[in-house]
């Protein structure tokens, strides 16, 4: 069994770093929320008293992290040039393809080997150990990290080169998204003409528009297998984290000069959603309620003012003909 260091112990790292321990390693486990590593400890993992101590000795280092700036951090400032230049360096947060690639880089100048490994599985995957990783790395590199990465997921899947992980990551939630909002459309129409909701499920998840935010993840309460629509949309992907991807998936966009109109229009209703009408920390599905207008935004949340009398929903939020809207919020 290996010493592996785990920084990044939220909602995800906290049952990615257990299975590890559960499966016999030796995790030394740091995050700056007390509550966090006390968890950790009652779930096996040894707790550090920094980052840098985390690291100090390790055969594996596993970073869990909410943007590219605390990866840039972390790596830079406590594990390049602390951990053994020996240790594989696996990075599984969804970050941007650019800063990936950078800090790649920076550990292969330094002697080390580093993958990007991003998840799909939301928390139950990772309490369950059935998390799929898209990794990003060499050969070399992958070769080194699967057998980390295996016991966290059901699939770990050599993406291609640095950086290639977040690309598959962010290019995966961006259909997503996309795919989620016209699920959610659809139902809200269908119900408009008079289809009951299972009726339509029943029809649709066999017919050609059958798609994954449908027949696994319904948007609708009481429709299909259970999904946090029948928990008042709590728990499983919030909003915010949604919208998160599909910016970084817009930013990859521009910087390739790739055409992404749904993506676009994708991340622009999730801005109003998660943004604007206070649906962050609502499960992404829940998107529903503002297109079909029943969502009631919490008290200081910060819609566009709509006209005097007008419901702030979806249908009267939309742009203007030739406004290029709020992409750039």
């Amino acid at each position: 069994m290996a010493r592996i260091a785990f920084i990044g112990l939220g909602n995800m790292g906290g049952g990615m770093a257990a299975n590890l321990a559960k499966a016999g390693h030796d995790v030394r486990a740091f995050d700056l929320s007390a509550e966090a590593l006390d968890r950790a400890k009652e779930r096996g993992c040894l707790v550090a008293g920094s980052a840098a101590e985390a690291v100090a000795e390790a055969e594996a280092v596993v970073t869990m992290l909410p943007a590219g700036k605390h990866v840039r951090d972390v790596y830079e400032s406590s594990v390049i040039g602390t951990a053994p230049s020996s240790a594989i360096l696996m990075d599984c947060s969804t970050i941007d393809v650019a800063t990936a690639r950078e800090e790649i880089e920076k550990a292969r100048a330094a002697g080390y080997l580093m993958v990007d490994a991003p998840v799909s599985g939301g928390i139950a995957a990772a309490e369950g150990g059935t998390l799929t990783f898209m990794v990003g790395g060499t050969d070399e590199a992958f070769a080194r990290a699967e057998p980390f990465l295996s016991v966290m997921g059901k699939a770990v899947i050599h993406a291609g080169s640095p950086g290639s992980g977040q690309a598959a990551k962010i290019c995966n939630n961006m259909l997503l998204g996309a795919s989620m909002v016209a699920t959610c459309e659809t139902f809200v129409l269908a119900q408009k003409l008079g289809l009951d909701p299972q009726t339509f499920f029943d029809i649709a998840s066999k017919a050609s528009g059958q798609c994954w935010s449908m027949t696994s993840y319904c948007p609708v309460p009481g429709v299909g297998p259970e999904t946090p629509a029948d928990r008042n949309y709590e728990g499983g992907f919030a909003a915010a984290l949604m919208l998160k991807d599909l910016r970084l998936a817009m930013e990859a966009a521009q910087s390739v000069d790739a055409y992404t109109p749904m993506g676009a229009h994708a991340e622009e209703l999730y801005t109003r959603f998660a943004d604007r009408l206070g649906g962050a920390g609502k499960d992404f599905s829940g998107i529903i309620k503002m297109i079909d207008d029943s969502w009631k935004a919490p008290e200081g949340s910060n819609p566009a003012a709509p006209p005097p009398g007008m419901k702030i929903g979806y249908s009267n939020q939309m742009d203007t003909p030739g406004d290029p809207g709020d992409l750039d919020d």
